[in-house]
Order: structure tokens, then C-alpha cells, then sequence
């Protein structure tokens, strides 16, 4: 059963442009991991400092090894939240 996430994140226009660097890294080392089925970055249109975030997984235990890997703590718990000025997050599982 595939697991989605959906994550829409908000920083300051300023941090925009470290944000979308480590979004991109992150694209990178996410689509080598063994579960992972897809992983997409989007710049909301008129909306300086936003990204939405697409992910999925072979399932929920693949999302749990990739919130594990040193690349996500590194980009995303280091780099990207701490510049955050909001951040909502959906879980889905396939029917």
C-alpha cells in the first residue's frame, strides 16, 4: 500500500533561495532510497516562499526510514525547518 505525504512549507522570501537549495539536495538523496516512488519540489506560483512537497513511499515504513536518513536530518530538521515560517503536513494511504 503506497504512503503520500504532502507537505506545503512557508519561509521568509528572503530564506527562499537557501530553502529551494536544500529542497533540491534533499530531491537527490531521496529518490536513491529503496522505498521511495517519487519525491517532488514546487515553488507555489505567486507565493514568494512557498514550496509544496510530494512524496511516496512503498508504505509508511519507507516514509519511517526516510525521516531516519542522515540527509533528512541534515536538509530538512537543520537547514529547511529552522527557516520555516509555516509548515502543514498530510499523510495519505492508498485505497
Amino acid at each position: 500500500m503506497a504512503y503520500t505525504v504532502v507537505a506545503h512549507y512557508r519561509c521568509a522570501p528572503a530564506d527562499e533561495t537557501v530553502v529551494r537549495a536544500a529542497l533540491q539536495k534533499m530531491r537527490e538523496q531521496t529518490r536513491t532510497e529503496p522505498a521511495n516512488e517519487a519525491y517532488e519540489v514546487h515553488a507555489v506560483v505567486d507565493e514568494p516562499g512557498g514550496f509544496l512537497l510530494y512524496e511516496r513511499y512503498t508504505g509508511r515504513a519507507g516514509f519511517e526510514a526516510h525521516k531516519a536518513a542522515e540527509h533528512f536530518q541534515e536538509l530538512i530538521v537543520t537547514m529547511v525547518w529552522p527557516l520555516l515560517t509555516d509548515r502543514s503536513v498530510t499523510f495519505a494511504e492508498s485505497v
